[in-house]
C-alpha cells in the first residue's frame, strides 16, 4: 500500500571492527601486575580470572568469575588515558570478543550485547569527551555554534547526539544536532542582575529575591577573581541569612572574631562594594566559607538542568528548530568535523565509519479519507499533505452546549471586547455543527487573576443558582487569559476539573483581538470533543474496513507517565490513560488521571486490590474502569485490545511490558472469568535522534512546504533494530523542525 521513495537517515554505517587476533590468558594477579602501572593493580580479584587482550599490549578485558564481574580497562598508548566499563555479568567474554557478531545483526539471536556495544560507544565518545562538555549522549561546546542568550543568566550551546544502535545493516552511530542551557559565565553580581532583571546594587535583596538567586545558584561552581592569577574554585551550598557587613567569623580559639568586611581588606586589600548582598556560602554547614558575590565569577561549561520557563523554553526552541535541509547540512559538517576516520581511538580498536548517511527505502502511506457531516457542502474529504480544513464541512456529530459562561483574566482586553469575541465564538461553533446557545447564562465579566479561585467558584455558583431550579447543568466556562499568564492557566484547570467539575476552554489575550476565522474553527473543534461530540470519523472505520480494527469490537488504550523536572525532588509523578469508548468508528476517548510515586516508570494504578471492611478483597483500577465504560457506551464488552505506551525508556522496555501487560489481564479476568481479548502493547518513542531527509529537497514530491519527509512516511528496514519489530513512522506533516 503507498508508493515507494528513497531518503536518507542520519545513521552512519560502521564498515568494519579490526579482528585484532584476541587471545585468552588464564592466570592470576601476576598477569595484571605485570602490565604496567594502571588501575588494574589495585583490583580486587577472588580465585581465578581470565586477562583478555582485545588487543595487544594496549587494552585488556579482565573477567573476574569469583565476583561474576568484568572489568574492561584500555590504555590508550599516545595519551596513556584508562577508561573503565564495569559490567556484572562474567559470561559476556564471547561477546565482547566479537562484538559485531553476525548473529545478533542478522536477527538469527535475539539477545543484542548491550554491553558490548556500550564498550564500543567507550571508546567512540573518548576523543569528544577530552573536547567538548558531555551531557548524556550529547556533547556540547561554545565552539560549535553562536552561542544564544535565554535570559536569566543562561544561554544556549550547540552540540551533537552520537550513539552506537545496531540495526539491520550493521552497527551504525546515530548522529544529531542537539542544543541545551548552560549557565552563562558571568561575575555572579552580573547574573543575579540578569536573574532578577533590575538593578539590585543600590539596595538589599527582598526575601522573594534570595529564595530565587539560593534556587539558581545552589550547587553551582564559581571561581574567585580577588587573587590574581590563583582562581580556586568553589560549588555554592546556598547564601547567608545576614549581609555581608553584618557577617563575621571566629579566627582563634579564644573566641576573637573578625568580619567578612574586615578580613578581605586586611588580607587581600579588597575593599567590598556590596555590603548589603548576602555572601555566597561555600563548603559544608559545619565549616561555612564566606565569599562576597562580587569576588566570584561563575566557572564555564556548567549545563542548567532545572527547570526552564516559558520564555526561555521558546528562545531555545528557536535555536533548535532548524529546516531539514539546514540540519542535514550541519549534521554532514559535524561528521566532517569530527573526522572519525583521525580519531586515535577508532583505530586502535579497528573500528572504520562511513562518512555518508545511510540510504533507505521508505513508503509512503495514502492519506485516509474522512467522513464529515451530510448536511455540510462537502461530505468527505481527502487531506492534501497531511492537512486540511473546515471550510464547507460540518461535525459528523456536533456537541450540545446550552448553558455557559465567560470570564476575562487579561487587564488588556476591555469588557465590551470580551462580549464580542464570546458571541463569534458561540456563532462559529453554531455555523461548525454544534447546538450551541448564542446568550450566555451570565454576562461576561472581568477579574484579576490574583483571584482566579475566588472568582470561579463564585461565578459557578452564581450560575448553578440560576440552572438547578430548572434541572440544568452548566456545560462550558470560555476564559480570556494574557499571554503571559505564569501559573495561571494550571491553577484554573485544577479548580475547574477537580473542584467544580466543568468543562473549560481557555483563549490568549493576542488571539481576542486578531479574532480570525480559522482560530475560531480550531477552538470549536475543540470545544466539541470536550463536550462529547465528534469532529470526523475515517471513512474506512464506518464501513468496516480497517484490518484488526473493524473485524471485531476493539478498544484502543494510550497511556503516558510524565515525571517532574529536575530538582522537583518531592512531587509526585502523574499518570494519564486515555481510551476509545466507541466502535467501530473509534473516535470517542475517555480519560483518566493519577498521581503516583516520585519518578516511578512503571504505571502503579492500571490494575489494584484492596480490601473493603464490607465486601472484602475489591479489585479496581484505569484499565477496568475504562473497560467498563466501554461495554456501557457501546454495548459490548472488548474482544481486542491496542495498548499504546509512551514515555518508555530502552532499558525499560520489558520490564514495562511484564509489569503492564499482566495488569491488563488481571484487569480483565476480574471483570469475567476467562475474559481474556488478545493484547497488541506498542511502546512509542518520539524522542529519538534518527532524522529523515529526503534524497532530494528541492522535489516538490518529495518534501512537504516545510522541506520535511512526507505525512505517512514509513521505515521498517536497514536502520531498523535487527531483532525487535519496531519502524519509524511520520504520521503527520512536520511544520516546524525536522521530522
Amino acid at each position: 500500500m503507498g508508493f515507494h521513495s528513497p531518503i536518507k537517515a542520519s545513521n552512519l554505517a560502521i564498515r568494519k571492527i579490526g579482528d585484532s587476533g584476541v587471545t585468552t590468558i588464564v592466570g592470576g594477579k601476576s598477569n595484571v601486575a605485570g602490565y604496567g602501572n594502571g588501575p588494574c593493580e589495585d583490583a580486587k580479584f577472588s580465585r581465578d580470572f581470565d586477562v583478555v587482550y582485545v588487543r595487544p599490549t594496549r587494552s585488556l578485558l579482565v573477567v573476574d568469575r569469583g565476583n561474576a564481574a568484568l572489568w574492561i580497562c584500555f590504555m590508550f598508548a599516545s595519551e596513556r588515558i584508562w577508561a573503565f566499563c564495569f559490567l556484572k555479568d562474567a559470561t559476556l567474554r564471547e561477546r565482547i570478543r566479537r562484538p559485531t557478531d553476525q548473529g545478533v545483526l542478522s536477527g538469527r539471536q535475539a539477545d543484542a550485547p548491550q554491553e558490548a556495544l556500550q564498550v564500543l560507544d567507550i571508546v567512540l565518545r573518548e576523543l569528544p569527551t577530552t573536547r567538548y562538555c558531555p551531557v548524556g549522549g550529547s556533547f556540547y561546546s561554545p565552539d560549535l555554534g553562536r552561542r544564544q542568550p535565554l535570559g536569566e543568566g543562561l544561554e544556549s550551546w550547540r552540540g551533537f547526539y552520537q550513539s552506537i544502535r545496531p540495526t539491520q545493516m550493521g552497527l551504525s552511530l546515530n548522529i544529531d544536532m542537539s542544543s541545551t542551557a548552560f549557565i552563562e559565565p558571568l561575575p555572579v553580581i552580573d547574573f543575579v542582575t540578569q536573574l532578577l532583571n533590575r538593578d539590585v546594587s543600590s539596595r538589599p535583596l527582598s526575601d522573594a529575591d534570595r529564595v530565587k538567586v539560593k534556587k539558581a545558584l545552589r550547587g553551582v561552581k564559581v571561581e574567585v577573581t580577588h587573587r590574581g592569577n590563583m582562581r580556586r574554585k568553589y560549588r555554592i551550598s546556598g547564601l547567608t541569612s545576614q549581609a555581608t557587613r553584618e557577617l563575621t567569623f571566629p579566627v582563634d580559639d579564644r573566641g576573637t572574631v573578625k568580619s567578612v568586611f574586615e578580613y578581605f581588606y586586611e588580607t587581600y586589600g579588597f575593599v567590598i562594594q556590596h555590603s548589603q548582598w548576602p555572601c555566597l556560602q561555600v563548603g559544608n554547614q559545619q565549616r561555612p566559607n564566606y565569599l562576597p558575590m562580587e569576588v566570584c565569577k561563575i566557572v564555564e561549561g556548567q549545563r542548567y538542568s532545572k527547570r526552564l520557563n516559558e520564555r526561555q523554553i521558546t528562545a531555545l526552541l528557536k535555536v533548535t528548530c532548524q529546516r531539514p535541509q539546514e540540519r542535514e547540512h550541519d549534521i554532514m559538517q559535524t561528521i566532517h568535523h569530527n573526522a572519525y576516520h583521525e580519531d586515535p581511538y577508532a583505530k586502535e580498536f579497528g573500528i572504520k565509519i562511513s562518512e555518508k548517511l545511510a540510504s533507505v527505502e521508505a513508503r509512503i502511506l495514502p492519506a485516509p479519507w474522512l467522513k464529515y457531516h451530510d448536511t455540510g457542502r462537502e461530505k468527505d474529504c481527502l487531506p492534501q499533505v497531511g492537512q486540511w480544513n473546515m471550510m464547507n464541512k460540518k461535525m459528523v456529530n456536533g456537541g450540545t452546549v446550552n448553558n455557559w459562561i465567560g470570564i476575562n483574566f487579561s487587564r488588556g482586553v476591555q469588557e465590551s471586547v470580551a462580549r464580542g469575541f464570546c458571541q463569534e465564538f458561540a456563532q462559529m461553533c453554531y455555523i461548525s455543527g454544534m447546538a450551541f446557545n448564542p446568550e450566555p447564562v451570565l454576562p461576561p465579566i472581568t477579574a484579576r487573576p490574583d483571584q482566579v479561585e475566588r472568582v470561579l467558584k463564585a461565578r459557578f455558583h452564581e450560575a448553578m443558582t440560576k440552572l438547578q431550579p430548572q434541572g440544568k447543568e452548566l456545560d462550558l466556562l470560555i476564559v480570556i487569559l494574557p499571554d503571559n499568564n505564569g501559573s495561571l492557566y494550571g491553577d484554573l484547570k485544577r479548580i475547574c476539573e477537580t473542584d467544580l467539575g466543568l468543562v473549560s476552554q481557555c483563549c490568549l489575550h493576542k488571539h481576542v483581538y486578531r479574532m480570525s476565522k480559522q482560530y475560531l474553527a480550531n477552538v470549536a473543534l475543540r470545544i466539541n470533543v470536550k463536550v462529547g461530540g465528534r469532529n470526523t470519523v475515517l471513512v474506512d472505520a464506518i464501513s468496516r474496513r480497517i484490518p484488526l480494527v473493524s473485524d471485531r469490537p476493539t478498544i484502543i488504550f494510550g497511556a503516558d507517565v510524565t515525571h517532574p523536572h529536575p530538582g522537583e525532588d518531592s512531587s509526585p509523578s502523574i499518570v494519564a490513560v486515555v481510551a476509545s469508548q466507541d466502535w467501530p468508528e473509534i473516535t470517542k476517548y475517555a480519560g483518566l488521571v493519577c498521581a503516583q510515586a516520585h519518578r516511578q516508570g512503571l504505571i502503579q494504578d492500571l490494575y489494584k486490590t484492596w480490601q473493603d471492611p464490607v465486601r472484602g478483597t475489591v479489585s479496581g483500577g484505569m484499565i477496568k474502569e475504562l473497560l467498563i465504560s466501554f461495554r456501557r457506551a457501546t454495548g459490548q464488552k472488548p474482544q481486542r485490545i491496542i495498548f499504546y505506551r509512551d514515555g518508555v525508556s530502552e532499558g525499560q522496555f520489558y520490564q514495562v511490558l511484564l509489569y503492564e501487560l499482566d495488569a491488563i489481564r488481571k484487569a480483565c479476568a476480574s471483570l469475567e472469568p476467562n475474559y481474556q481479548p488478545p493484547v497488541t502493547f506498542v511502546v512509542v518513542q518520539k524522542r529519538h535522534h534518527t532524522r529523515l531527509f529526503a534524497n532530494n529537497h528541492n522535489d516538490r514530491n518529495a518534501v512537504d512546504k516545510s522541506g520535511n519527509i512526507l505525512p505517512g512516511t514509513v521505515v521498517d528496514s536497514k536502520i531498523c533494530h535487527p531483532t525487535e519489530f519496531d519502524f519509524y513512522l511520520c504520521s503527520h506533516a512536520g511544520i516546524q523542525g525536522t521530522s
